[in-house]
Formats: structure tokens, sequence, C-alpha cells
């Protein structure tokens, strides 16, 4: 698919002189072809030209007419002997629409590159020696995990598996506020406590009655205020003695060990934590110094910075007790990262509520670090809620937790088909959320994300563990199915393989998963891999039922093209955090 649209695009630079790139997609079923592209239509204007005498122009072009006298794909080698490869047969259909078809032989020896070296087919080197930081997540201390926190985790992994792909060195970092208003409002209720019988549940319902308190009683409110200054010279003096800071630390130590045990039961890791705290200062600095130069200014006794310039909200950067609020705490962490890291991209996810916010943040360092500014890509995700549109709220305590989450697909898989498979529950959750394209919101339910048909996780672990049966039981019955080309070179041209329909459908369907991946990673969007894991299960799933694999006149190729989608959808579903397991 890559390669005709670069032929394509050569021959369009060829014949007129622009650089412009085509569309190229499956072609109806209506249509004759693999392959069509809407290029004449979309070139019409520029050209002056009806779409249709662009077609035919591109069309005589394409079959050597004008290109050098030959077929715009050149020899491909097999072996040691070259072999002319037939080019794709190419149709006009009107208004102006191009259509391919590839040969059989095209289609089985790329299917060949697929099987013999599928890592080094697919590879990308797009971010080689690149640094690319990725935060998400960003859970506070003294609260529990939300669901919207697992669904930043799982989509800011699973983008970051992406820049790996691509060849990058990522870092995943992790920014949460263990100092600020909400560990006063917990503290202020927290200090009533045992500390010796102290869990995170504990502390999270400290808050919810700390917010309450805060809202309600002006008494409450100004001690809260007090102990916001008093937990921020605790961090930024690293003071142990007091029983206040005693409290404090093993309320921060308590939530760091809960944070890990569950980022680790979803398999997701974090090279960095970047705890407030540690960036507070260097934001109050950084604020301070750009005051001096009018970047920020004080109003009212606090230091701001003025977004109704730009278009934007004015906020708070240092508050009238001289401490630094969210945003100079963010301030702080875009220098502390490329102080660590020198990255060439620093992507940075949140909720959408944080859009705003962000963009204010990003336009004052802009002011002064303009470089790093356009090395940050800040993603946004809407809100998931549970089917009958319910929005859920931490203040209220009426929100849906991580780990709900979780039981609740578990509970699901054991009631439904009796299974206590944690790759399985953790599929249809990962996959739940990221076949869904960020930015709106989400309706989690939990029984459409566990069916065994349509567009679930395991729906295509079963694909999986389907094709991991064929070849077990191939390998069972001889020695397996050898490594020998699809085709050898004195196949080419003479006797050739001929495949059904659901096959050839198949086969296209793999090789469309590089330029899936390229598009995925481009666009930072693991929505695109998991949108084609599903096609490409529905299109095994046919060729499952239509083709015959042992005993047939094309086994030994039906075996590779078994292995290849195995491969295909080992790596993809990798790329989305899922493993499959051996049998279901």
């Amino acid at each position: 698919m890559q390669e005709i649209k670069n032929q394509l695009k050569q021959a369009i630079y060829e014949l007129y002189d622009l650089d412009f790139d085509p569309e190229l997609a499956s072609s109806p079923e209506n249509i004759s072809a693999d392959y069509s592209s809407n290029a004449p239509l979309k070139l019409a204007k520029e050209l002056h030209k009806p779409p249709i005498e662009i077609a035919e122009e591109l069309s005589a072009a394409w079959a050597g007419d004008g290109l050098g006298g030959g077929p715009l794909l050149s020899a491909s080698e097999v072996g040691e002997e070259k072999v002319r490869q037939d080019p794709p047969k190419v149709s006009v259909t009107p208004p102006g629409f191009l259509n391919f078809v590839l040969s059989d032989e095209l289609l089985n020896k790329e299917i060949g590159n697929l099987h013999s070296d599928f890592e080094t087919t697919i590879k990308s080197n797009e971010f080689a020696d690149k640094t690319v930081i990725c935060e998400f997540s960003d859970p506070n201390p003294f609260k529990v995990l939300h669901v919207g926190h697992l669904y930043t985790s799982i989509v800011g992994d699973s983008i970051s598996r992406l820049f790996e792909y691509a060849g990058a060195k990522v870092i995943r970092a992790n920014f949460g506020g263990d100092v600020g208003l909400h560990v006063a409002k917990t503290m202020y209720v927290l200090k009533q406590k045992n500390l010796a019988d102290l869990t995170i549940e504990d502390i999270a319902n400290c808050y919810i009655e700390g917010t309450a308190a805060y809202d309600s009683d002006e008494t409450a409110r100004a001690e809260i205020t007090k102990l916001n200054k008093e937990i921020y010279e605790i961090n930024s003096k690293n003071l142990h003695d007091t029983e206040i800071a005693k409290l404090y630390w093993r309320g921060r130590e308590l939530s760091y060990d809960y944070f890990n045990d569950f980022y680790n039961s979803i398999g997701v890791k974090f090279d960095k934590y970047y705890p407030e705290s540690t960036v507070a200062n260097l934001g109050l600095e950084k604020v301070k110094a750009e005051l001096a130069e009018g970047v920020y200014e004080v109003s009212h006794g606090a230091v701001i910075f003025d977004g109704d310039k730009y278009g934007l909200h004015t906020r708070v950067f240092i508050n009238q007790e001289g401490v630094p609020t969210y945003e100079a705490k963010d301030v702080g962490l875009i220098f502390q990262k490329y102080e660590d890291y020198h990255f060439d991209k620093s992507v940075v996810i949140t909720g959408s509520e944080q859009l705003e916010y962000m963009k204010v943040v990003l336009k004052s360092v802009e002011q002064y670090a303009p470089d790093l500014v356009a090395k940050t890509t800040h993603l946004i995700h809407g809100l998931v809620k549970l089917p009958g549109n319910i929005k859920m709220s931490s203040r209220k305590g009426n929100f849906l937790k991580a780990i709900d989450v979780l039981n609740m697909i578990k509970t699901e898989l054991k009631t439904t088909y009796n299974s206590t498979d944690e790759k399985v529950a953790l599929a249809a959750t990962k996959y739940a959320f990221l076949k869904y394209k960020m930015g709106g919101n989400i309706i989690f339910d939990p029984k459409e994300s566990i069916k065994m048909t349509g567009n679930s996780g395991p729906y295509l672990l079963y694909s999986c563990v389907r094709a991991k049966k064929i070849l077990q039981n191939i390998a069972s019955a001889s020695d397996g199915p050898g490594g020998d080309p699809l085709l050898s070179a004195s196949e080419v041209g003479e006797e050739k393989v001929r495949q059904d329909p659901p096959e050839r459908v198949l086969m296209k369907k793999l090789l469309e998963y590089k330029t899936v991946l390229a598009d995925s990673v481009f666009e930072m969007a693991p929505h695109k891999v998991a949108t084609y894991c599903y096609e490409l299960a529905q299109a095994f799933s046919r060729f499952y039922e239509n083709c015959p694999v042992v005993g047939s006149s094309n086994e030994s190729e039906r075996i590779k093209l078994v292995q290849v989608y195995l491969n295909t959808m080992t790596h993809g579903l990798n790329i989305l955090g899922i493993k499959i397991p051996e049998e279901m």
C-alpha cells in the first residue's frame, strides 16, 4: 500500500511538478480492485482539468508512458535471481478514481517478507536517537486512584509504546501533588486519626471530609490555609521531627506504595516520579526571575500571568502568602524534565478540564523558553462514565475508583464465562478504553467489554488463540511449516498460486500494518492500532471460516499466512499493552 502511494506521488510530481501526498484506501466491495485513490479529484482544481482526464494521464504514466518507458515497480530479488514483479494494474472509474489491483505474486512476495523477517519489515526509525518523555496518570498523593487515572495510565503507556516502536528512548513520568490545598484539607482531618491504623481509603475519606469543612466552616478554612503553608515548609526544609511532619510523610509513603502496587497490577511502569514539592522551588525561582522581566506581574499581592493579552485566562502563579500555585509548579516541572533528560519531545496527557489551564502555563513559558514549549505537546482525554451518563466527582466521594473498574470486569468474566484469567480481564479493560479516539467522553460498559464477539479485547484474544491452535496442530503433526519463501524464484512466472477472496482480504490487511503504525505514531493515536487489530481479526475470522489450511492446495502458503497474522496481532496488541494467553 505504501509503495503504491510512493509511486503515485512520484507520477504526480513527474507529470505536474507538484509535491502532493495522495490518499489511498481499500476499494469498496462493488469495485473489482484492491485499492483506490481520489487523487485526481483533489488535483482537479489546482490543475484546472477534469478529474477523469487527470486519472487517465496518471493511468498512462503508471503503465510506463512518460515515466522512463517501464513499469513503476522495479525488479526485485528472490534469492540470487532477479525477477520482474508485475506492477499493480490500474483502471479508471468516473468521476476520476484510480483503482489498483495487486498481482497474486506481489501479494505473496510481500507476505513472504513479513514471514521471513517480521520485525525488520515493519521497523521504524522515525524517532531513533531521540528522547521522548511521556507524562501521564498524575495522581495526587493522599487520594485514591479513580477511573480517570486508570484511563490515562493505559493510554499514556500505549503512546509510550508507539514511540518506542519508532525507535525513541522513552521516559514514562508521573507528576503528582504531594503539596497543595488538597493535602492540607486531608491533613486537617487526618491529624485526628490514629497514625498506626491508616490505610489509603482512610486518607481518601479524610480529603472528602476536609473539603466539606473548608467549604462550610470559616474556622476550618483558616486552619487549612495555615496548614497548606506549613506543609509546603515541611517539604522545602525536609522536616521530619514534628507530629504533623511524621503524619505527612507517612501518608505520602502509603500513597506511593499504593500507586506502585496498582500500576504493577495493570502492567504499567514509570521511570520517574515528580512530586510537586521537588519542582516547586524551581518554579518559584523561574516565575520570580521572569517577574523582573515583565512576563509575570503583581496583582493584589499575588504574582499572575495576564493571559487576557493572549486571549486566555489570567491565572495566579504565586499566591498572596508567597506559596507557588499549581501553575508555578508546572513551570518548574517543564524545566526540571528538560534538565534531567534533555528531551527532544515532551508529551503531557491530562483530562480535558486542564486544557485552558495548560494553555496559560505554556503561553507564559513561551515568553522566555519558546524552544521548550515547541517541543511540548499537550494531549487531553474526556471523562469516563458508566452507562446512564452519571458524572463522578472526587470532591463529593461518588467517583468510580480505578480498582472498581477492574473488579467489574473480573466479576462479569466470572459470571458470564466462569473465567478468572487475569490477561483476559486486563485485555477487556485496556481495549475498552483504547478503541476510542482521545478527546471525547467514554461510556464504559463492563458487559460490552467482555463479549467474545464484536469489538472487544476478548474477541481479539480469541482470534489469536485460534491462530495459535492452527500452528500448534500443524507442528504436532509434522516438523512444522518450514522456512521456505511463499514463492521460490522458479515458481514466479510459472505456476501461480491463486488466493480465495477472504485470503486476499486478509493478506491486504496485513500489508497495511506498517502504514497504520506510522499514522498512529504521527498522531499519537493508539485507537488507530486498536481499530486495525479489530478489522484484522474480522478478516482472519472470514479466512478461518472459508479457507481450510491443512490439506488445502495452498497449505504451506496458508500456514505462513496464519503465522504472519499471529505475529502482527501480537505486535499490535503489545502496542496496546495487551498480552495473549495460551488458551481461552
